[in-house]
């Protein structure tokens, strides 16, 4: 992984982190109106207090990482897969297909439900490329979390942070059909691939480990309407991305090196202008270990800087201001004014 897509997962890293420092629940907070919750909680009083863990505490915890479990499912997991295949979210509406092909992806629904077919993806692109003709009409519209064109070929995957519920498997392969139906018109020339993807499997005793088969078992109807080459999940969904080995494994290192328990110390002195010049080893020392690159080139050159900003007020300015919002979001503007005055 290059040493630019390893800041930008470091920032997102960053942001997760400062957002969800902001929001950790104080001992005024912990003491939360929670009424149904205390009073179903009470016939499990006894093993709670195993624990050690009070009803309170345990009831806004919760919710705070319920909060995190947000972020990570709707930012940071897109974010990252983005910004691995250099890719965006891409929202398609407005579109048309052919009516003769909607007509083939119903009948492909009917075929899957009453399990007369089993899902194929050589057999469905197939039904697809041969009823490209006749007249239009409206397609259904859908969201790719992740998007990338390349000289061959389109993919658009759908990532799902925690497992689809009963039913949705149904309408989840529908969009995804009538998705490949669109992209194909959009890039005639092209392979279209669409995926589902998930970050992680909950199932495996492994970090980046993954049991596709046992996966699809755990959720209702998925066997029945998706096929196993339609998933991408764990490892093999960041690798692929990245197109490199490992993937996950790196992701989960760029997060370890920076989340732990000096994580807002250490944020606090970097976002100090004052402190990359008080002791610029430890700054250059924290830049490197969370994989701020830009940073660590900005600390290396701080003494031409420092000499270039006496005769230039809006290098001056630069200096002085912080590398983050109060949202933990970098500061692009300042980091590249900086940058390109140590390259010139």
């Amino acid at each position: 992984m290059d040493a630019n897509k390893k800041q930008r997962i470091a920032l997102e890293v960053i942001k997760v982190l400062k957002t969800r420092f902001d929001s950790f629940p104080t001992d005024v907070q912990l003491v939360r109106n929670a009424p149904f919750h205390k009073a179903f909680l009470k016939a499990f009083s006894a093993k709670i207090s195993e624990s050690g863990i009070d009803t309170n505490k345990l009831i806004t915890l919760n919710s705070w990482i319920h909060g995190l479990n947000t972020t990570l499912g709707q930012s940071f997991f897109e974010n990252v897969a983005n910004i691995l295949c250099d890719g965006d979210k891409r929202k398609f509406s407005g579109e048309k297909i052919y009516e003769m092909q909607a007509k083939q992806i119903s009948e492909i629904m009917t075929d899957l439900k009453n399990g007369i077919e089993e899902p194929n993806v050589e057999r469905e692109n197939h039904l697809l490329d041969s009823n490209n003709y006749g007249d239009l009409t409206d397609a259904q519209a859908f969201t790719a979390d992740c998007f990338f064109v390349e000289q061959d070929r389109v993919v658009a995957i759908e990532l799902k942070s925690v497992r689809p519920n009963s039913g949705e498997m149904r309408g989840e392969k529908q969009k995804i059909l009538v998705g490949k139906a669109v992209l194909k018109r959009l890039y005639p020339d092209k392979d279209v691939y669409y995926y589902f993807g998930f970050p992680f499997d909950p199932l495996s005793r492994e970090e980046t480990g993954y049991d596709k088969e046992a996966f699809m078992n755990s959720i209702i109807e998925f066997k029945k309407f998706c096929a196993k080459d339609e998933l991408l999940i764990a490892d093999e969904l960041w690798s692929f991305l990245s197109g490199e080995y490992n993937t996950m494994q790196r992701i989960l290192d760029i997060i370890k090196s920076i989340s732990t328990e000096s994580f807002i110390e250490n944020f606090e002195f970097l976002n100090n202008p004052n402190k990359i010049l008080e002791d610029p080893d430890r700054y250059l020392y924290i830049a490197d270990k969370w994989c701020l690159e830009g940073e660590k080139t900005i600390a290396e050159n701080l003494d031409v800087l420092m000499r270039q900003a006496e005769s230039s007020n809006s290098l001056y300015k630069a200096l002085n201001k912080n590398i983050f919002n109060y949202k933990g979001e970098y500061n692009y503007n300042r980091a590249n004014t900086l940058l390109t005055k140590i390259f010139e």
